[in-house]
């Protein structure tokens, strides 16, 4: 990984976007689902993606352009039942908007907690990038708190609760451990160079 710069950040619907040059991953999840953590994680920053104990935190959507090759955007962590309704409708409509627009948007990466089943607003999300018709992957955090004994069933809990396609369309990962990264690398490769899969793993070699 050799540079990482922030492109925009936009806290409104009307708010305009950087110019579509690149091809973008989304990152999207609910509060407290560890987005940030495994942003910094994966771009090698301790300090990149803002990290707080105090869930709703992530209030923008924050775009970065990564190594001169793609676009990463960070989206507003959602769910969190504290947040007033009307932050809640202003998140909608900002996610709303960044959907329509991104005609480069090459992939979206819905951030879920490895130790627990699918929550109601994943469902919810889940359902936007259905509509969308985006390619997606479902990446299940905090992987390292699951006993190892437990994981297969709960990625297949995980899969069901989601009503995905089949268990490869899950990839659980770790911050703490690094377990997953390189396969994310991989997977973030594939949907911004998809011309060239043997590029891989985003420099973790």
């Amino acid at each position: 990984m050799r540079s990482v710069k922030l492109l925009a950040t936009v806290g409104r619907a009307q708010d305009p976007f950087p110019a579509p040059r690149l091809p973008e991953v989304a990152f999207a999840g609910r509060s407290n689902v560890g987005k940030s953590t495994l942003i910094n994680t994966l771009l090698r920053r301790k300090r990149l993606a803002r990290v707080s104990k105090k869930p709703g935190k992530t209030t923008t959507i924050n775009i970065y352009e990564v190594d001169g090759h793609f676009h990463l955007a960070d989206l507003p962590g959602f769910g969190y039942a504290k947040v007033p309704g009307s932050e809640r409708a202003r998140w909608a409509r900002l996610v709303g908007s960044y959907l329509e627009q991104r005609s480069n948007l090459a992939g979206i990466l819905h951030l879920v907690d490895g130790r627990h089943l699918p929550q109601p607003t994943d469902l919810q999300m889940r359902d936007w990038i259905a509509a969308s018709q985006i390619p997606f992957m479902v990446i299940a955090t905090k992987i390292d708190k699951v006993k190892r004994s437990q994981r297969a069933t709960r990625i297949r809990a995980i899969a069901e609760g989601l009503d995905l396609p089949s268990l490869d369309h899950v990839l659980p990962v770790s911050s703490e451990t690094k377990e997953g990264i390189r396969e994310l690398w991989n997977e973030i490769r594939g949907l911004t160079d998809p011309a060239d899969p043997a590029e891989s793993a985003g420099g973790e070699s």
